[in-house]
């Protein structure tokens, strides 16, 4: 049996995916070439390709060369979803409630 962590489920420190993504931004830079250089420089630092690949393609979205979701809009829209679905539970919440105390006061009394 195996204890190694799936390759795919790393976690790479921050110093690490930056500085990753810096030398191929900056190899691309120098050669003009893009073809190979992110699965070049994954090997050299075992890094999984797409994993730098992402990286890469993220970091371009966040300097707004590339289009799509930058990080900040994707920890904002999480951020939203995440209200939403409290907000969601405490409406269910008030409307359960409304109805308990609306079947208390239709109760005939004594």
């Amino acid at each position: 049996m195996t204890t190694g962590k799936h390759p795919s489920s790393r976690r790479y420190p921050p110093e690490v995916k930056e500085r990753a993504i810096q030398l191929v931004v900056t190899t691309i830079d120098q050669n003009g070439e893009r073809h190979g250089v992110v699965s070049r420089i994954a090997r050299q630092l075992d890094i999984g390709p797409e994993t730098l690949r992402h990286w890469v393609r993220q970091a371009e979205i966040d300097r707004g060369t590339k289009a799509g979701t930058t990080t900040a809009e994707r920890e904002r829209i999480a951020e939203l979803e995440r209200e939403n679905r409290e907000l969601r539970k405490a409406n269910q919440i008030l409307k359960e409630a409304s109805v308990f105390f609306a079947q208390e006061l239709d109760r005939p009394r004594r």
